[in-house]
């Protein structure tokens, strides 16, 4: 049983608990309460415009926690207190005092610290999230590792300033280490900082851009054919964004896709119904395309790195708004193409994907690679109507069952041939018997 009295605002509520005959009292200030959720009402519950960098979904980053956490080197406010990030702080003030000691006297430390502060808040809105770092020691982390990245981007391009010493350049394992870390959708600083700092220590008569330096760190990070580099990328936002802003604009013309989604057979089937498979000369691993039953694919390279850069490519396309399902689409069809290793064993043999894992390890990665991601607009679904629409033609599949148990090798052609000819002198032979 149970009894409710209203008392200025307090409700007072007699619970009995019948197994044990004890009353238990709970007492709820109803007008504190309300207070309380009007309060958490009045907080701005809108993301900010222009939030960029964002938290890893936990339904994403459930399926693969260490694709989405630095390994050594923290960039922005999310992993800087990790314990394995401490050890490569050094590193980065060693870069620091080195772009300072090239510069001329108007480059100092203070004037970087003093341009920065004047944009802290406007870089503070591009994280959508909590940060627990005050003002002093935001402004203090932007300039330490934007000027860090910056360098790291100029040694890279020219050997000449580095030092004897570098700990970056002489040890193989850092730039491994940087190539995974600086590729994280939480391991990003706001790319107007980087601006800021890149034009504040740029050198005179310099023609390189910011975009450029960084483009060119990452430059075989996908194949050995990389995409062409602009002279211009806009509305660059990190440098995820302009991976993918560099992915998506050499693609070559915008696919509409479409809503829903089409499944298309492995790969291994798709050849068995007489689909052929041809090395695309694209330098976009995004511009796939099918015609006249050729299947062309521009060649794919699988090293450590990539499942780790194409994670974090979806799970920027999940999180920022308005963005387009590009990368997410072109792990759907790869997912769709991938099965077994056998599959991946055509497309290596082919030179469509040049792989450095394990067959099986690279096989498990195609299938895992776009869990719970959700995809609003697939953009190869004409492609994939195109494909099963040939895949039931009957004539391709018998063509190419003729080739793969008759014509497949050398000896087969011969066999194929002596019998031919066995056949035709037999009845030739029948022929002058009857006359």
């Amino acid at each position: 049983m149970a009894r409710s009295e209203r008392d200025g605002g307090t409700r007072n509520v007699d619970i009995c608990g019948s197994s044990h005959g004890v009353d238990d009292q709970v007492t709820v200030d109803i007008d504190s309460l309300t207070s309380s959720v009007e309060s958490m009402m009045s907080q701005n519950l809108i993301m900010s415009d222009k939030a960029c960098i964002f938290k890893v979904p936990y339904i994403l980053r459930r399926h693969s926690e260490k694709a989405y956490t630095p390994n050594a080197f923290s960039i922005g406010p999310w992993h800087r207190h990790h314990s394995l990030m401490k050890s490569t702080e050094k590193v980065k003030l060693k870069y620091l005092k080195g772009l300072l000691s090239r510069g001329s006297a108007s480059r100092t430390l203070k004037e970087l610290i003093k341009s920065t502060r004047e944009i802290e808040k406007e870089a503070r809105s591009c994280y959508a999230g909590k940060i627990d770092v005050g003002e002093e020691d935001f402004v203090r982390m932007l300039v330490i590792d934007g000027c860090f990245l910056i360098e790291l981007f100029r040694k890279y391009q020219d050997n000449h300033i580095r030092d004897v010493d570098d700990p970056i350049f002489n040890m193989s394992c850092m730039l491994q280490y940087l190539y995974h870390d600086l590729i994280l959708v939480e391991n990003q600083i706001p790319w107007l900082v980087l601006e800021l700092l890149f034009k504040k220590t740029e050198e005179p008569g310099n023609t390189t851009n910011l975009a450029q330096l960084a483009l060119q760190f990452f430059e075989n990070i996908f194949s050995f054919n990389p995409p062409p580099i602009l002279s211009s990328y806009q509305g660059k936002k990190h440098l995820l964004d302009l991976l993918r802003n560099w992915l998506v604009l050499s693609s070559g013309e915008e696919k509409d896709g479409g809503t829903g989604w089409e499944p298309i057979p492995s790969v291994t089937n798709l050849v068995d119904a007489g689909i052929k498979l041809k090395v695309g000369k694209s330098s976009s691993i995004l511009d796939i395309k099918f015609q006249n039953g050729v299947l062309e694919i521009p060649p794919l390279l699988i090293q450590e790195t990539t499942e780790v850069i194409i994670r974090n490519l979806i799970s920027y396309e999940q999180s920022c708004p308005n963005c387009t399902d590009r990368i997410t689409s072109y792990a759907v069809l790869l997912d769709n193409l991938i099965n077994t290793t056998k599959d991946m064993d055509t497309f290596t043999s082919s030179g469509i994907i040049d792989n450095w894992l394990n067959p099986d390890e690279a096989t498990q990665f195609f299938n895992k690679l776009y869990q719970d991601a959700y995809l609003k607009n697939y953009y190869y679904l004409k492609l994939c109507r195109e494909v099963n629409r040939y895949c039931q033609r009957r004539f391709p599949r018998w063509r190419a069952l003729l080739m793969s148990n008759y014509f497949g090798t050398p000896w087969a052609i011969v066999s194929l041939f002596a019998a031919a000819t066995l056949l035709i002198l037999t009845i030739v032979q029948t022929i002058f018997t009857i006359i």
